[in-house]
């Protein structure tokens, strides 16, 4: 599986002749999209979902109801193309096997609502790769990539650390990385490189970069 990093959230999954892309928002280039088989969203804010984007290809889109609603009242002709994933659901998209997991978003502040958020936990033959989305949940096994957020309002560093240690994924790549400054990213890296136990190694790219 050639995993490529994208704007922000956004990865590129390919295998066997297929593209899997997921949270192509707006602090991601379009060309993220070309050639793409099939689309995941995480949930439904702006950095990790863009009509627009979405509009430009003709794949299909996996989502929660959420995102589904968004798009029904922004894009309804890409709502036609999209198909309802709930927590726990198995599904098999471009080629690749996916688990939907968790629920909700990570807290931003408490006197916010809580809003919709699943992760996508996608299995090839060889590898797997998990996409939280804006949480920290746990995916229920092992996985080989966590793709790890490192910067948001609802995130500082020593609970980022402590969620790639808590996944225990031999490699973590640094996504949802816009709000930083390149200062700022090289903290984290040197975080993540000073506070990861032997046998995980934290990795960063910019985009448009395999792993």
């Amino acid at each position: 599986m050639r995993i490529t990093k994208h704007g922000h959230a956004c990865v590129r999954l390919e295998h066997d002749g297929q593209v899997l892309v997921i949270d192509p928002g707006v602090f991601t280039d379009a060309a993220a999209l070309e050639g793409a088989d099939a689309v995941l969203v995480t949930h439904e804010h702006a950095d990790h979902v863009h009509p627009d984007h979405l509009r430009g290809t003709d794949v299909p889109v996996w989502t929660i109801a959420a995102v589904e609603r968004l798009l029904r009242e922004q894009a309804p002709d890409v709502a036609e193309r999209v198909t309802l994933v709930r927590p726990g659901d198995r599904l098999e998209v471009a080629g690749l096997s996916v688990e939907v997991v968790g629920e909700l978003h990570a807290v931003i502040h408490p006197d916010y609502d809580r809003f919709d958020n699943s992760g996508y936990l996608v299995e090839s033959g060889e590898r797997s790769v998990y996409h939280p989305g804006d949480a920290l949940t746990v995916p229920p096994r092992a996985v080989d990539v966590l793709l790890a957020p490192v910067s948001a309002p609802w995130l500082k560093v020593s609970e980022a650390v402590d969620f790639v240690r808590e996944v225990g994924a031999p490699v973590a790549l640094g996504i949802h990385d816009r709000v930083y400054s390149d200062v700022g990213l090289d903290m984290v890296a040197a975080h993540m490189g000073n506070l990861l136990p032997d046998g995980q190694v934290f990795e960063r790219r910019e985009p448009g970069q395999d792993l």
